[in-house]
């Protein structure tokens, strides 16, 4: 049996359709996290998404955290407050629920996230982007572009995290496994 060759990462395909390019690069971090995202969670239980080896953010942790704080630094970058909805899930990250969300629930969440990144870097103006934005109750500085470009690299850092956690807890899992 052949397999079929591996897919070029997502900045080696193209530019995404509609994006400017000054958010080309945001685009293709945030689709790449998003499909490396999925690979490494495939087949994982739940028990093994949950699990903090180390003591390290489990799965579910980073998953969770990566569509909050994604969705808050673009409703940032768009001049806007936190809502409510968005305040009660920054405090479901800090104390997680119990029992913890379902790992696919998370995933599409994720998913519907970057769906809505890539149609506010769609509809984001690029004279805009040197707009100045504040950031939380302290009110730092930023720009739109920053917010936007950390939104990206964050969900790359979660992403590396993500995959690295998914086998860490697949070979704890293997080690204690008869055999």
């Amino acid at each position: 049996m052949t397999h079929p060759a591996p897919r070029p990462e997502v900045w080696l395909r193209g530019p995404i359709a509609g994006i400017p390019v000054q958010l080309q690069p945001a685009a293709h971090a945030l689709v790449q996290a998003c499909e490396d995202i999925e690979h490494a969670i495939e087949s994982l239980s739940p028990v093994q998404a949950w699990t903090r080896p180390g003591g390290a953010g489990s799965v579910g942790f980073h998953l969770m955290h990566l569509a909050g704080s994604t969705d808050r630094l673009c409703t940032y970058a768009r001049g806007e407050a936190l809502s409510d909805t968005q305040r009660a899930r920054l405090a479901e990250e800090r104390a997680l629920p119990s029992p913890p969300p379902d790992v696919a629930v998370l995933l599409d969440r994720w998913r519907q996230t970057v769906d809505r990144v890539l149609e506010q870097f769609r509809g984001t103006p690029v004279e805009s982007l040197t707009e100045k934005r504040e950031v939380g109750r302290a009110k730092l500085p930023a720009t739109a572009h920053g917010l936007l470009f950390h939104a990206a690299e964050h969900a790359s850092r979660h992403a590396g995290q993500i995959v690295t956690t998914a086998k860490i807890v697949r070979g704890l899992a293997a080690s204690v496994s008869p055999g």
